[in-house]
C-alpha cells in the first residue's frame, strides 16, 4: 500500500496538533463539565472531521486506502470507547473534581497520541524489517482477545499501576483538594496531589491501550500514515464524548465481548498474513471484508447490549481487564 508524501504527513500532523491545541485552550478557558447538548455537537463535529479526512485519503490513494482508513478508524473508535470506561474509573478512584476532569482528559489524549506515534514508528520499522512481526502482533491480539473474554466482568485496577507507584516512591501524597496543582509543599516538603496520581494513572492506561490498538490497526493496513491518521482522528473528540456517553457506558454490557471478537479477528488476520508471506496458497483477506466484519460486530454488540439491559435493568457493563493476573482460589473479583 502506498505511503503518504511528506506534505500530506505535515498537513495531517499540523491539523491534529491544531485541534489538540484548540481543545486544550478551550478546556483551560472553560473548565468544568461539558453540557449534554454541547458534547453532542462537538462529538458529531469530530466524527464529521474524521469522515471528511477519509475523503482526503480517497483522493490521495484511491478506494483501498480509504476503506483501510475507515476500518482502522472504526476499530480505534471502538477501543477508545472502552478507554472511556477506564477514564471514568480513574476519575472516581482519585476523586477528580468535575471542573478538573477536562484537563485530565486532555492530558490523557495528548499522552495517548505521543505514545501511539512512537509505537507506530517502531511497529512500522519492525514490520518492514521482519515479516514474523505480523505473527507476533497477531498472537498478541489473540492473547488479548482471550484475556478480555475471560475477564469481561472485571475492571482494570487503576489505583496502583506502575506509574502511580513510581510517583509514590519519589513523592508522598498530599490529602485533600489542591485545585489544579500537581505538586504542593507540606511542612517544607514537596508532595504529589491526587490530580498528579490521576494523570499518572491515565498515562499508564494510555500505554496499555496503545499496545492493543497499534497492532490492531496494522492488521488492517501496513501504511504508517493510515495507522497514525486512524489513531489520531479516533482520539480527537474523546473529551466531549466522555461527557456525552459517561452516563450510558454502563449500558454497553457486551462491549468487552464485541471488542474481543474484533481483536481476535484482526489477530487471526495478522497470523494469516504472515502465513501468506510464506506460501502463495494462503489468500490475503481483503480490507473490505475487515470493514464489513467490524461494522457487523459493532451493530450486534450494541443491539445485544440494549436487549440485555431491557430484559435486566440491573445489568452493568465493565471495561474488561485482559491482562489481569490469575487470582488465588477463593479470592473474589471486585467490580464496580
Amino acid at each position: 500500500m502506498l505511503d503518504a508524501p511528506l506534505w500530506l504527513w505535515a498537513a495531517t500532523v499540523a491539523l491534529v496538533l491544531g485541534l489538540i491545541g484548540f481543545e486544550l485552550v478551550r478546556s483551560m478557558a472553560r473548565p468544568g463539565e461539558i453540557g449534554l447538548a454541547a458534547a453532542a455537537v462537538q462529538s458529531t463535529a469530530y466524527i464529521l472531521v474524521a469522515l471528511a479526512f477519509g475523503l482526503v485519503v480517497l483522493r490521495w490513494g484511491g478506494p483501498q486506502p480509504a476503506v483501510a482508513y475507515l476500518t482502522g478508524w472504526l476499530v480505534e473508535k471502538s477501543l477508545s470507547v472502552d478507554n472511556l470506561f477506564v477514564f471514568v474509573i480513574v476519575m472516581q478512584t482519585f476523586a477528580v473534581p468535575p471542573r478538573l476532569q477536562p484537563r485530565v482528559l486532555m492530558a490523557g489524549i495528548a499522552g495517548a497520541l505521543v505514545l501511539r506515534g512512537a509505537l507506530i514508528a517502531v511497529g512500522a520499522a519492525a514490520l518492514g524489517a521482519f515479516s514474523f512481526t505480523y505473527l507476533i502482533f497477531g498472537l498478541f491480539l489473540l492473547y488479548t482477545a482471550v484475556g478480555l473474554i475471560r475477564h469481561r466482568n472485571d475492571d482494570p485496577e487503576v489505583g496502583s499501576p506502575w506509574l502511580v507507584r513510581a510517583v509514590g516512591r519519589f513523592l508522598p501524597v498530599a490529602s485533600g483538594d489542591h485545585g489544579d496543582r500537581l505538586v504542593v509543599s507540606v511542612n517544607g516538603r514537596r508532595h504529589a496531589t491526587t490530580l498528579l496520581l490521576a494523570m499518572a494513572a491515565i498515562l499508564s492506561v494510555d500505554l496499555l491501550f496503545a499496545l492493543d490498538s497499534i497492532p490492531a490497526v496494522f492488521g488492517v493496513t501496513s501504511s504508517p500514515f493510515i495507522v497514525f491518521a486512524a489513531n489520531a482522528f479516533a482520539l480527537l473528540g474523546l473529551r466531549a464524548l466522555y461527557f456525552l456517553v459517561s452516563g450510558l457506558l454502563d449500558r454497553l454490557v457486551y462491549l468487552s465481548v464485541g471488542l474481543a471478537v474484533i481483536l481476535g479477528f484482526v489477530g487471526l488476520k495478522l497470523v494469516l498474513q504472515w502465513a501468506a508471506s510464506l506460501s502463495e496458497v494462503i489468500p490475503h483477506l481483503p480490507v473490505s471484508l475487515s470493514l464489513a466484519f467490524v461494522v457487523a460486530t459493532l451493530l450486534i454488540t450494541i443491539l445485544a447490549s440494549l436487549w440485555r439491559v431491557r430484559r435486566d435493568p440491573t445489568a452493568r457493563a465493565h471495561a474488561g481487564d485482559p491482562y489481569r493476573r490469575r487470582r488465588p482460589r477463593g479470592e473474589r473479583t471486585e467490580s464496580r
